[in-house]
């Protein structure tokens, strides 16, 4: 039995060589195994289910494969792609979680997130992603016509590179007291996320007893996965891309 993990892909048309490699990924590790779950800003950017790219097409179509393998998938929203909903993965053979969502991972309660929440140093995207967030909001933006968001999104990605030009890095990395504050609210000892592009695995305390916080990779020059097996401590991998 095996369970991977992986986030940050930022799937695009302007990247085939990301695309490339996710879809050799999943024709080579995650077909067949267990359960395959993606943590958010698995595209680069979603404005709606009705978009329907030939590249988001393509992978929907490619998930499915792996689903009608015997593959369970689990898919989380991002700060990118917040907007996926359930007809993508209907035809994607996955499953929406819940962010954050805490799962029974071989016998260890394991918490799952994007990651975006814990970094409350930047007040002013919580404030943002908030907004982001509403329901209301959301529908608000779905009901306006296509061209409308894919203009919109242009702009939110330009707003977004040219502020976090000028932030430093801890603004931009998780706050150490709400990763604890979080284990501590679920009960767990193991974190996994993803959004900071700092794969690595840390060890930590929480409630009074060793824990760990496991942060996945993006894939932007590597191919970063994270693979769980019963009885065996998680496995950070990765290869170039």
């Amino acid at each position: 039995m095996t369970t991977l993990f992986i986030s940050d892909l930022h799937l695009e048309e302007s990247r085939p060589d990301i695309t490339e490699a996710f879809l050799a990924f999943l024709d080579e590790k995650a077909a067949g195994v267990e359960q395959l779950y993606i943590l958010g800003d698995f595209f680069e950017a979603w404005i709606g289910d009705d978009e329907r790219t030939p590249l988001q097409e393509q992978v929907a179509a490619a998930l499915r494969t792996v689903n009608e393998s015997g593959t369970k998938i689990f898919l989380m929203h991002g700060n990118r792609d917040f907007l996926i909903g359930e007809d993508f993965c209907n035809r994607a053979g996955a499953t929406l979680l819940n962010d954050p969502s805490v799962i029974d991972l071989y016998g260890t309660p394991t918490l799952l997130m994007h990651g975006d929440s814990l970094c409350t140093a930047d007040v002013e995207y919580q404030k943002f992603r908030a907004n982001m967030r509403n329901p209301q909001w959301q529908q608000m933006i779905l009901q306006r016509p296509l061209k409308d968001r894919q203009q919109m999104a242009r702009q939110l990605r330009e707003i977004s590179m040219a502020k976090n030009q000028g932030k430093e890095e801890f603004i931009m990395d998780v706050t150490p007291g709400e990763v604890i504050r979080e284990m501590e609210v679920h009960g767990v000892q193991r974190l996994i996320h993803g959004h900071t592009h700092r794969p690595a695995v840390h060890e930590l305390t929480a409630s009074g007893e060793p824990a760990k916080r496991i942060v996945l990779g993006d894939w932007d020059k590597n191919v970063w996965w994270l693979e769980v097996r019963p009885g065996e401590e998680p496995a950070l991998q990765k290869h170039p891309l």
